[in-house]
């Protein structure tokens, strides 16, 4: 394989390793569509001009050894990827630390009524 491919599966792994996040902590990331729709939209559109400002204005670049080649302007498809992606796995992190926090708090208030009943 070449290096290429590097950015795009860097992206792959990131979103198959928050994927458990979504059934074993109940994120429902994936489950509402509109709502993350409405999540990424503002984030790619703000960050994708923000990238092609700062191409344009030379003041990054992207190494054509670890992306495909694959130009959505002067941005390339790995950047934009980038932009759904990470966003993404965040909510599924956001989403499932406020399940664990969520049933942490359940655990301690049915503690605290065992320890009063008693």
């Amino acid at each position: 394989m070449t290096d290429h491919w590097q950015y795009l599966l860097l992206m792959a792994a990131c979103l198959l390793v928050t994927l458990p996040l979504e059934f074993a902590l109940r994120a429902r990331v994936y489950r509402r569509p509109l709502r993350l729709l409405a999540a990424l939209l503002p984030t790619v559109a703000l960050f994708t001009v923000w990238d092609v400002i700062g191409i344009l204005r030379g003041h990054w670049s992207y190494s054509r050894r670890f992306t495909t080649g694959i130009l959505l302007g002067p941005v390339p498809l790995e950047e934009l990827v980038f932009f759904v992606v990470v966003p993404i796995c965040g909510l599924l992190t956001y989403e499932a630390v406020g399940t664990v926090l969520s049933l942490a708090r359940r655990a301690a208030a049915r503690r605290e009524r065992s320890r009063i009943d008693a």
